[in-house]
């Protein structure tokens, strides 16, 4: 069977949108063509998509099922058109780099320091997203890459994916507090009973069931923030486990080692970016910086 782009962007928009009226307007075509299009496509699979409800458009079991194969159909499609678009197109100059509130500044240093020594006259935008703002960022390219938590992404999507590793995340303290001067076995009791300084993108990417240990907890958006009130011993966070290289850390706060979480709580850690030319040796030099970067804070 031939199916045209025409077809499955058409299926896909009245599934999205539940009208053949709605689908129009974001189509920019008529009703009836959109209609018509439909029809000519169940013809063709010699199958029923929707139920032609008096209100909504609602699809049929047959329907809800190749909607995921023509959603990813239509986005590969898209990807090749950009892969083929950036054949033809030089290097670029100036990236965007946007990544969750949790990466370490240690790790976007190292980043800075790798495309530094690889790209010397490129200029870089760093930005703090959630993962949606993240995801929405590249697909309409004003994004370059992002550095993502990946517990709780869609697969559904035409940006080109690599997997880091594990950022393995370990409670802190101030040196000052209780908590710092407590038997190893002692700890983790306390930490459920102390004040938490959880950050904001933990909460944003669903991961609120493994992050908070404590009932008692702040919500804060930037990492600066959450280490400063640590430090003033205003509450305990989770940081990246033996985060050494950053010496206002390592002046200032104390991991706290005990038993349930001395491996860490594993943050699994992605590299977002459209698939493009120009992109592909930019994103070798960040996949390095931030590997290295993880190596380093792996617990030994």
């Amino acid at each position: 069977m031939n199916f045209s782009l025409e077809q499955l962007q058409a299926f896909v928009t009245v599934f999205e949108e539940k009208s053949m009226s709605k689908a129009a307007i974001k189509l920019n075509k008529h009703r009836t063509t959109v209609g018509q299009v439909i029809a000519n496509l169940e013809d063709q699979v010699a199958v029923v998509l929707f139920d032609r409800g008096a209100r909504i458009v609602e699809p049929t079991q047959e329907g809800l099922l190749l909607y995921h194969y023509a959603k990813q159909a239509i986005e590969q499609v898209r990807t090749f058109d950009k892969v083929a678009f950036s054949l033809s197109y030089g290097e670029l100059d100036t990236i965007t780099i946007a990544y969750s509130s949790f990466i370490p500044h240690g790790a976007l240093s190292l980043i800075r320091e790798h495309l530094n020594e690889d790209f010397p006259n490129m200029r870089i935008t760093f930005l703090v997203r959630t993962q949606q703002e993240i995801r929405s960022g590249i697909e309409d390219e004003s994004i370059h890459f992002g550095i993502v938590n990946i517990s709780n992404s869609n697969a559904i999507s035409n940006l080109d994916y690599a997997l880091l590793g594990n950022m393995p995340f370990t409670p802190y303290a101030s040196k000052d507090s209780e908590l710092a001067s407590l038997p190893d076995e002692e700890i983790y009791p306390m930490l459920k009973s102390s004040r938490q300084i959880i950050l904001k993108s933990f909460m944003d990417e669903n991961m609120s069931q493994s992050i908070i240990l404590s009932p008692r907890y702040d919500v804060v958006d930037q990492l600066s923030l959450a280490i400063k009130l640590v430090q003033k011993n205003q509450g305990w966070t989770l940081l990246p486990k033996n985060n050494e290289e950053s010496g206002y850390i390592t002046e200032h706060l104390t991991e706290l080692n005990c038993p349930i979480t001395r491996n860490g709580i594993s943050v699994p850690i992605a590299l977002w970016n459209l698939k493009t030319k120009p992109i592909l040796e930019i994103k070798k030099s960040i996949k390095t910086a931030i590997n290295s970067y993880i190596n380093l804070i792996k617990p030994q």
